[in-house]
């Protein structure tokens, strides 16, 4: 090699970068100690920028393109060295290919609990993940900001930055939001709308172009509560909780007819009517706070005023039966007569109810007459003939 060509070898004439990584933000093209000839060629390829730096000062950024290097297309590096008449001699500069694509499904997640404070709950801790996209939107910025004199920079050097960045800007975007815990989920687009707006303000050369969350969980003993409560608005109010109960309840009862029935068809019924006492007791106190409001407006419709007002309907009976050899109830008349007519509830059946001095047996009640007298008569047999009315 002659001295020319080794001066020739000693300029570099075309400078370019073929990424063959999936995951490379920065390269820094390696210059060698050469130096830049006039006239050089620059190729910044699709989603590339080229970043030119000169003892540590911004310079020049190209978009993607082919360009020839000189005084007309580097006006910054230009007046940096101070060529005021013309580019002739080579020179020396950083040139860092930086890769402006975007990267996509990178996730992020909290490694720990996070608290916020909800108006309903109070202070709760939460957990979140899910993924985003980012790419560099400014790239001298992301130079200076980021890479630094970093001859590579890759994307998991600064992915645990932007997840402290990510979960900062979750937790103040919740808190800006003023959404409800019981509302989070339907509301996971408009705090990522958030995010992404107060994450695109950072100054580090980079735009969020996508923020997803794909969940944000509660505490195992508040979602468990939660359920349950939803459980409870599925079914709507107590009192439509205790009509379907009443008629689940029914329904196992008379899949038991006759004295077969056993204690299932028992329980059934006590279910049954525990719930029937139950709501017969809301109704009563209703009525009652009713009627004590309008005595203290003056009388009710139709009422003439200082007349009293009637006092409340009297409690129905309830009697607690012995069957089976156990104590059940109690039960109101009504239930004493559907167990009459499958043979649950006999007149030898032994009862009591509060103010009687003793357990006795039921057709010795004059109030129970009527749930005996009230039994049809048992059904023919095969091949008989019905009695003729009168008879």
């Amino acid at each position: 090699m002659g001295l020319l060509d080794w001066a020739k070898s000693q300029f570099i004439d075309v400078i370019e970068w073929q990424d063959q990584t999936n995951d490379t933000l920065l390269h820094q093209y390696d210059c060698r100690g050469n130096e830049i000839k006039n006239g050089a060629q620059l190729i910044v390829r699709e989603s590339q920028a080229a970043v030119f730096v000169k003892e540590g000062e911004l310079g020049d950024v190209f978009s993607p393109g082919k360009y020839t290097l000189d005084t007309n297309n580097m006006p910054i590096l230009t007046s940096l060295k101070s060529w005021k008449y013309a580019f002739n001699s080579p020179f020396k500069a950083e040139v860092y290919m930086v890769n402006t694509k975007v990267f996509t499904a990178q996730k992020w997640g909290t490694p720990n609990v996070f608290y916020v404070r909800d108006q309903d709950f109070g202070r709760v801790s939460l957990r979140a993940f899910g993924t985003y996209s980012f790419r560099v939107a400014d790239p001298g910025m992301f130079v200076q900001k980021i890479s630094g004199t970093k001859s590579e920079f890759r994307v998991n050097e600064i992915a645990e930055e932007l997840r402290s960045l990510i979960i900062t800007n979750l937790i103040a975007a919740i808190g800006e939001s003023k959404v409800s815990l019981l509302d989070l989920a339907a509301h996971y687009k408009t705090l990522g709308d958030l995010c992404i707006k107060s994450l695109n303000t950072s100054d580090y050369g980079l735009q969020f172009t996508q923020f997803l969350i794909n969940s944000i969980s509660l505490p195992e003993e508040l979602q468990k509560k939660l359920d349950e409560g939803t459980g409870m608005n599925m079914l709507g109010d107590m009192n439509k909780y205790q009509q379907m109960s009443m008629a689940d309840a029914m329904k196992t009862a008379a899949s038991n007819p006759g004295g077969g029935g056993g204690m299932e068809g028992m329980m059934g019924m006590m279910m049954m009517n525990n719930m029937m006492n139950q709501q017969m007791q809301q109704q009563q106190m209703q009525q009652q706070m009713m009627n004590q409001q309008m005595m203290n407006q003056g009388g009710g419709y139709g009422q003439p005023y200082g007349q009293a007002a009637p006092p409340p309907p009297p409690m129905a009976s309830s009697y607690y039966a012995y069957i089976n050899g156990q104590q059940a109830g109690p039960f109101p008349i009504p239930t004493l007569q559907q167990m009459a007519a499958q043979g649950q509830f006999t007149p030898d059946t032994q009862v009591w109810k509060q103010g009687m001095p003793g357990w006795a047996a039921a057709n010795t009640v004059p109030e129970l007459a009527s749930v005996f007298g009230a039994t049809p008569p048992p059904p023919p047999m095969p091949g008989g003939v019905p009695p003729m009315p009168g008879a």
